[in-house]
């Protein structure tokens, strides 16, 4: 539709004068639960705040920008009264005939022309595509629903990607009220255009404290696990590319000890059973053959390495709902290590996989079914395969550490999933060879210090591990959760920054190896004691690390090479 070009001048005007208020207009209010990326600007008690790191506000954490220095920019007094622009036009009254396309909540300032409303069109965008690469805060469709990316990633499903996945939900595609990352949106905005600033750094200065826990002793040190002293682990893609390129298994560096294979893979969320399918030809032209393969593996353990099944990743739901999926499980597994002669099993469960029902407060005695069956199934296969059994667990920090803070079975109104893989690594703390919580696509976690601790940087690493090697009093319960050995304990870590958020420099992973093995170089975090026999580091992943001309692999093999 046209419009004569005194209206259109009318309407433009309009359309200057709104625009001028909404930018004075204050922002969106900082509300828990939700997830804010780098550079967001929200509002809380009367200062406007700008987010410096992704992260997501854990219902019941208390992570409110006045509280969290290391999250939040304080940028002032918030503005509240609108300042109009200069162009302050009188314009003559036009009721035109309006077909309006969205009709946004009008506020008491504006009353936007319907003729110039944003149409929904922009709310959708390119149609997602497996075997595209994305980028932190590209946005695409799936599904009729919009998706925005928090880091690198090709081929995870959006739809299957979970609260702590790669993909965020930004709400329904050609929705006329787009869902809103925040959850108090201004009115006068209805579709917003996406900015992502680049946040001032802010480096913390907290208060140093030394925490003294309550003192655990650590359970007995079983038989060798017949691995070095220090350890490097790395994931292989042994299924997929997903954009770094695919490794033969005969081409992995030896500057790996530990090799998972990634993923086996639930045939459905609560089955139980599990399947892993090495990379089809159409994705990874220089696949080998599953003979080639098979004998690659026994060529890396005729050197001394370990390469185990890692199930679950990002996109594997495992759910143990009932024994007859522990049995599967159980099955399964066995059926993929005795086809491909591997050493062990990685527990990588992510997303909804581990949760606690309420009531579920015993840490040593846990009643939810999803955890009682996964601790049966590890144990039978610990039984089944004997001492020579290599047991490793990945959990995110959302799992393990912030159980010191929130647990899922006792607190109200936070996310039950809140410190879910502690029953587990209790139950199998005799059977585990190696724990490496990922220190990575991480919310802050309050450590034993009781101070907020952000993922990228040494004092992070040290503060985390430092909880797995005191242990910690889990929150809401009377239970101390025991320190596990040092040489059960390894760091997760990305290889570089496309393969996760919160990428740690070599330097500074050495500083904090520094801090925690040999007691020097420790910044604003100073544990107590040293842990010399402390294992190593994981990665994600051995291919990452080749596509970085093996920075983590080259430099943190000779550090450790270099320790006594």
């Amino acid at each position: 539709m046209k419009y004569p070009n005194r209206l259109m001048t009318r309407i433009l005007a309009s359309a200057v004068f709104a625009l001028g208020v909404m930018a004075a207009h204050a922002a969106p209010a900082w509300q828990e639960g939700n997830t804010y990326a780098a550079g967001t600007v929200v509002s809380y008690n009367g200062h406007d705040y700008k987010s410096l790191v992704t992260h997501t506000a854990y219902a019941g954490a208390n992570w409110n920008p006045a509280a969290t220095p290391t999250l939040w920019q304080d940028l002032g007094v918030s503005s509240t009264t609108p300042t109009p622009t200069p162009v302050t036009p009188t314009p003559t009254p036009v009721t035109p005939t309006p077909t309006p396309v969205v009709t946004p909540t009008p506020t008491p300032v504006v009353t936007p022309t319907p003729s110039v409303t944003p149409t929904p069109t922009t709310s959708c965008y390119q149609t997602w595509a497996s075997g595209s690469v994305y980028t932190g805060g590209q946005r695409v469709t799936y599904n009729g629903v919009n998706y925005e990316a928090k880091w690198w990633t090709q081929g995870d499903n959006p739809a299957q990607s979970g609260d702590w996945g790669v993909w965020k939900n930004i709400g329904n595609c050609g929705s006329t009220t787009p869902t809103p990352v925040t959850p108090t949106p201004t009115p006068v905005t209805p579709t917003p255009t996406p900015v992502t600033p680049t946040p001032t750094p802010v480096t913390p200065t907290p208060t140093p404290v030394t925490p003294t826990p309550t003192p655990v002793t650590p359970t007995p040190t079983p038989g060798s696990d017949g691995l070095p002293k220090h350890v490097l682990v790395g994931y292989l893609h042994a299924s997929f590319a997903n954009g770094s390129g695919y490794i033969r298994m005969a081409d992995v560096s030896d500057a790996w000890d530990v090799i998972n294979l990634s993923f086996a893979e639930p045939t459905s969320s609560t089955s139980g059973q599990v399947a892993f399918k090495m990379c089809p030809s159409t994705e990874c032209p220089n696949v080998e053959s599953e003979a080639e393969f098979i004998a690659a593996i026994k060529a890396k353990q005729a050197k001394g390495k370990k390469v185990l099944i890692s199930i679950g990743g990002a996109n594997g739901q495992v759910r143990l709902e009932s024994p007859a999926a522990a049995t599967a499980f159980v099955n399964s597994v066995s059926a993929i290590i005795d086809k491909y002669g591997l050493d062990g099993l990685d527990v990588d469960f992510e997303g909804h996989s581990l949760q606690l029902n309420a009531g579920d407060n015993d840490v040593a005695n846990p009643t939810s079914p999803v955890i009682v069956n996964l601790i049966s199934a590890l144990k039978q296969l610990k039984a089944k395969y004997g001492s020579k059994f290599v047991l490793t667990m990945a959990p995110e920090t959302f799992f393990v550490q912030l159980g010191y803070s929130f647990y899922g079975g006792t607190c109200a109104g936070c996310d039950t999933r809140a410190g879910a893989y502690l029953p587990v690594i209790y139950a199998m703390r005799n059977d585990l060879t190696l724990l490496h919580v990922q220190d990575y696509n991480s919310g802050p976690i309050t450590g034993l210090d009781n101070q907020y601790h952000t993922m990228g940087n040494a004092d992070f690493h040290v503060a985390m591990t430092d909880m797995l090697l005191k242990g910690f009093k889990v929150a809401g319960t009377s239970f101390q959760f025991p320190a596990l050995r040092p040489e059960q304990v390894a760091i997760g870590l990305p290889a570089n920054g496309n393969a996760g958020g919160g990428f740690t420099s070599v330097a500074d992973v050495q500083t904090a190896l520094n801090c925690l093995m040999k007691g020097t170089s420790c910044g604003s975090y100073k544990p107590s004691a040293s842990y010399p026999n402390m294992r190593g580091l994981m990665t994600w992943s051995v291919n990452w690390d080749k596509f970085n001309n093996f920075e983590f692999s080259t430099q943190h093999r000779a550090y450790f090479n270099a320790m006594p």
